[in-house]
C-alpha cells in the first residue's frame, strides 16, 4: 500500500487536509462561543419589567452575574468540542483515503460499533442530552431553589449527567438529568413574597388596609429594600374571614431568593403598627394559638 503513494504529493495533500482542519477548528471554536453569547443576549433583551430600566432589571435579576459568563462558556466549549469532533472525523477519513486505505468495511465496522455502543449506553446518552438542555435553556443554576419533583432543594452543582442538590435538612442529592421531568425553580427571574395578616373580626377593615399600606410603602421607600423589592408591596384586602378574625393578604415582587426577609419585614412592622393603633388580634380560642401567618 505504501508503494501506492506519490511523493511528495500525497504528503502534500495529508498536510494541507490537516492544516484545513486546525484552521477550521479554530474558527469553529470562536464562531459556536460568539453564537452562543449572541443568543443568551437576546434572550435576556426580552426579560425587562414593567416600570424599571433595562439595566437596572438586569442587574436585579441577576442576568449580569458571573454564572451567565459561566453558562456561556459552557455552552460554548460543548458546542466546539461536538463541532472539533466532527472535523477530526471527517479530516481523519479523508486522511485514510487518500493514504490508500480501503473505507467501506472501515465505515461498516464503525457503524456497527456505534449501534453497539448505543444500546449499551442509551441511559447515559439520554442523561447526558438532558444535561446539555438543561444548561442551553438554562432551567436552573448554581444556587437556585428548585423543585425536581421528588427532591426539592438547593442546586449546588449542574453537570451533564447529573444534578446534586441539597434539601433543607442538609441531605445531598444526586438526580441523573435523564431522570428530571419537571423543574420548578423559584429563584429564576423573580420571587413574590406572599404575607396573610390576622386581625380581630370586629376591626374596621379600611382603617386596618390604611395602616399596612403605610407600612408597606414605607418599607419600599427605604434604601435597605430598594434594591430588593422590585415594586411597591401591594395590600389585596381581606383574603378570609372566620368567626374570630379576618385575613388581610400582602403581595410583593421582589428580588429571587429574596421574598423571606420581605414576608418577614412586612409581619414585624405590620404588627407593630397595629398594636400602635389600638387594632385588636385575633381571639384565641381556648388551648389554641393565634398569629401573623
Amino acid at each position: 500500500m505504501i508503494s501506492s503513494w506519490t511523493w511528495p504529493d500525497t504528503l502534500i495533500e495529508v498536510g494541507v487536509i490537516m492544516a484545513v482542519m486546525a484552521i477550521t477548528w479554530q474558527l469553529a471554536r470562536v464562531l459556536s462561543r460568539r453564537l452562543v453569547r449572541m443568543a443568551l443576549v437576546n434572550q435576556q433583551r426580552h426579560l425587562p419589567l414593567p416600570g424599571l430600566s433595562n439595566t437596572r432589571t438586569r442587574r436585579l435579576l441577576g442576568l449580569d452575574h458571573p454564572r451567565q459568563a459561566q453558562r456561556t462558556k459552557t455552552l460554548g466549549s460543548m458546542v466546539s468540542s461536538v463541532a472539533g469532533f466532527l472535523i477530526v472525523f471527517i479530516g481523519t477519513m479523508m486522511i485514510l483515503s487518500t493514504l490508500g486505505f480501503p473505507m467501506g468495511p472501515l465505515l461498516t465496522s464503525a457503524g456497527i460499533g456505534g449501534v453497539a455502543i448505543g444500546f449499551g449506553a442509551q441511559t447515559l446518552i439520554k442523561d447526558f442530552l438532558s444535561g446539555l438542555f438543561l444548561i442551553a435553556e438554562d432551567q436552573y443554576g448554581v444556587g437556585d431553589i428548585v423543585d425536581l419533583g421528588e427532591v426539592s432543594g438547593t442546586v449546588e452543582e449542574v453537570g451533564l449527567r447529573a444534578t446534586k442538590v441539597r434539601d433543607a435538612n442538609g441531605q445531598v442529592w444526586y438526580v441523573r438529568n435523564g431522570e428530571i421531568v419537571r423543574v420548578g425553580n423559584v429563584s429564576q427571574g423573580w420571587s413574590n413574597a406572599v404575607v396573610d395578616i390576622p386581625v380581630g373580626y370586629q376591626a374596621d377593615p379600611d382603617r386596618v388596609i390604611e395602616i399596612i399600606t403605610g407600612v408597606v410603602t414605607g418599607i419600599a421607600e427605604e434604601d435597605q429594600w430598594k434594591e430588593t423589592l422590585l415594586e411597591t408591596p401591594t395590600v389585596l384586602g381581606v383574603e378570609s374571614l372566620s368567626g374570630t378574625s379576618m385575613t388581610f393578604r400582602v403581595t410583593a415582587r421582589c428580588v429571587a431568593n429574596q421574598q423571606w426577609g420581605v414576608q418577614r419585614e412586612i409581619r414585624e412592622r405590620s404588627k407593630v403598627a397595629l398594636d400602635k393603633a389600638g387594632i385588636p388580634g385575633p381571639a384565641v380560642p381556648f388551648g389554641g394559638s393565634g398569629g401573623l401567618t
